[in-house]
């Protein structure tokens, strides 16, 4: 009921820009502008083992910052867009991607069920259902393949430092019964609206690896995200 409500206030209510207040748009040219940067591959130090090559859309700052802020916590849904398109120009730029290989396949980062309530939505799905058909109308083959859960409970990582965050997610997250399967046809992209520690990034590729069918080649395997900290640009460049 509280995601359906937004979608309709969303419709009918005047909207404010969720970059800079701006009044009369959801987002302001100005802030569209700060997602519509060249994507970089980033890297949080220190690195999680077994982290995959990720390639962010522009760093967590500013307008950037305030937007996903605005879409995943104050529920404004109609910046999706707007962040799909910023996260499939970082599948672009991490993929490589060439004809034969199969279509790719977006797996986001799983939300808990009780954030996905206290949100009345599940922002990282959401942006990459987004991304999906921004990369399709551009001509390359993707689909959202969500197959990653919680197969155990994990503390909120707020306030928690890079080794506490890998410790709190070792193991959380497995892919579902079927998910070995889906994987294996394709090329898989793990993708989330932000980079901070990369533990739940690197978790997850854990999950992906471990879950290939008996026999099987590897998963080709890359992340993306719409933003991660300024220090994990710097990193790479340096």
């Amino acid at each position: 009921m509280r995601g359906w409500w937004r979608e309709i206030t969303g419709l009918v209510l005047p909207a404010a820009c969720g970059g800079c207040g701006r009044p009369r748009t959801e987002l302001c040219g100005g802030c569209a502008a700060e997602l519509a940067v060249a994507p970089e591959r980033v890297r949080p130090m220190p690195e999680p083992a077994g982290l995959p090559v990720v390639h962010a859309a522009a760093p967590y700052e500013n307008a950037v910052r305030a937007v996903l802020l605005a879409h995943k916590e104050r529920g404004a849904l109609g910046l999706a867009g707007a962040l799909g398109g910023a996260l499939a120009g970082a599948v672009r730029a991490g993929t490589g991607w060439m004809g034969g290989e199969g279509p790719l396949l977006l797996v986001p980062m799983p939300s808990s069920r009780v954030a996905t309530a206290a949100r009345g939505h599940d922002p990282a799905r959401r942006i990459a259902f987004a991304a999906a058909a921004e990369l399709r109308r551009g001509g390359l083959p993707a689909r959202v393949t969500a197959v990653l859960r919680q197969r155990r409970a994990v503390a909120d990582q707020a306030g928690l430092g890079a080794r506490a965050r890998q410790e709190n997610l070792a193991g959380a997250l497995e892919v579902d019964v079927r998910g070995g399967r889906l994987l294996s046809g394709g090329r898989v992209v793990l993708v989330d609206d932000l980079l901070t520690t990369g533990a739940t990034l690197a978790e997850a590729a854990r999950a992906v690896r471990t879950a290939r069918p008996a026999g099987g080649r590897a998963v080709p395997l890359s992340a993306a995200v719409v933003s991660a900290s300024p220090s994990a640009f710097e990193l790479n460049r340096n």
